[in-house]
């Protein structure tokens, strides 16, 4: 017989969990996991699930969602699971074993019915800030080590998949901080440089921007290094993630390419999209030739892609799938960053540094958590992937990839 679990959680809505955040959504599982018989484990999975993410939703973070992927990989009893999930949510053991006794006595009676009150620890910030540093970053390393002989991969999609379907991937997206709490953005708003940003709100950190070496007007320029590893692999992809440039910031543009000895601008926006430039011309016209600097020579490849439409996302991936698998082409055996710009430089631009990092991931054989990709992101350049819809769109192209195979795991990360 399925027992039924109440939970009641208290003090959700203005307490914030201290070092034990995890411990409750654990208790959670670890109270699913032991509740049923084991002949009816996968719908005391289901109902675990289910739990979990309205735990979640409740507290409005999403650092709990870990473990699901964490079972997903588990084999073994309930009872085993439970002890597992235990001493993964950081609880003493003694409490643990008396959390579980309690449980198993909860099936002797006659009703069959546990009820749960959570009471998480509460830790109250002497700092408040704006945007929190952090909503939820999934432990990819602890659930790696702790999923023995598991398809962490799998797991992960299988995570992916249940998070867009149950409306938490768009939650936790939206209480991401937008802007890395502590970096700066001084250098933008100097008077001087205030007209070379296309966007009065996005500007470039001071820690990770471009330098401008040799330029007459400056070293400022509205751009950022966004460097991406790929765990694993030895693999780190190296972009500059611009704004499109402006008529004052064309020669600076080019100024960039050189110093940096970039061999690939990706351009993700038309010139001029609903009657509003986006973007100025700061290429030649075909068969035409402009003369920068000195006389020296250097091989530049252009790729624009111009199928997005001008209000939201595409309403298929397919195309952008197969311009970004272009893209990877042009990229083999490169070191040296790829410039990649939209009209600001964070919408689109982290779209497609997010669905080649994902194709990496996937190749390499490594957990793949899109917030966690935009995380590192934020991290090196404000506000990348900048809508809800964004990020959608993108979750969405990296489950088709797997899906369809599309890229697949490499045989030297075959494990």
């Amino acid at each position: 017989m399925l027992a039924r679990i109440h939970a009641r959680a208290h003090d959700l809505a203005s307490a914030r969990l201290g070092r034990k955040r995890g411990q409750a959504a654990c208790c959670i599982c670890s109270l699913a996991l032991t509740h049923v018989m084991p002949a009816m484990r996968m719908q005391g999975l289901a109902a675990m699930k289910r739990l979990l993410v309205w735990f979640v939703r409740q507290r409005k973070a999403a650092n709990r969602l870990p473990a699901l992927a964490f079972l997903n990989g588990l084999g073994g009893s309930p009872a085993v699971l439970a002890q597992k999930l235990l001493v993964r949510s950081g609880m003493r053991p003694g409490l643990g074993e008396k959390v579980v006794m309690f449980i198993k006595a909860s099936r002797e009676t006659h009703s069959g019915e546990l009820v749960l009150i959570i009471r998480p620890n509460v830790y109250v910030s002497e700092d408040s800030t704006e945007e929190p540093d952090l909503m939820y970053i999934p432990e990819t390393h602890q659930i790696t080590s702790t999923m023995s002989g598991a398809n962490t991969l799998q797991a992960s999609m299988m995570l992916l998949q249940e998070s867009l379907e149950s409306g938490a991937a768009m939650a936790q997206f939206e209480q991401l901080y937008r802007k890395k709490h502590g970096l700066t953005m001084n250098a933008a708003r100097l008077p001087a440089n205030i007209p070379k940003n296309r966007y009065r709100d996005v500007s470039p950190y001071d820690q990770t921007r471009v330098i401008l070496k040799g330029s007459q007007n400056g070293d400022y320029i509205n751009a950022n290094f966004v460097n991406m590893e790929i765990p694993g692999s030895g693999i780190i992809n190296r972009y500059i993630a611009a704004q499109g440039p402006l008529p004052n910031t064309c020669a600076d543009f080019w100024q960039m390419v050189w110093e940096q000895h970039c061999t690939l601008v990706v351009m993700l926006t038309t010139k001029v999209e609903r009657g509003r430039v986006k973007c100025h011309q700061y290429w030649p016209d075909l068969y035409e030739t402009t003369d920068f600097g000195t006389n020296q020579e250097r091989h530049i490849k252009h790729m624009q892609y111009i199928a997005w439409p001008d209000h939201g996302v595409p309403d298929d991936p397919a195309d952008f799938l197969d311009f970004v698998i272009r893209v990877r082409k042009n990229r083999i055996g490169m070191v040296e960053p790829t410039v990649v710009h939209c009209s600001a430089g964070i919408g689109r631009t982290g779209v497609l540094i997010t669905m080649e990092t994902a194709m990496c991931l996937v190749e390499a054989n490594q957990t793949v958590f899109p917030l966690a990709i935009v995380r590192q992101m934020r991290d090196q350049r404000a506000m990348l992937i900048q809508t809800a819809s964004q990020y959608k769109f993108v979750c969405e192209a990296i489950l088709r990839v797997y899906h369809e195979t599309i890229v697949r795991p490499l045989d030297d990360y075959q494990r």
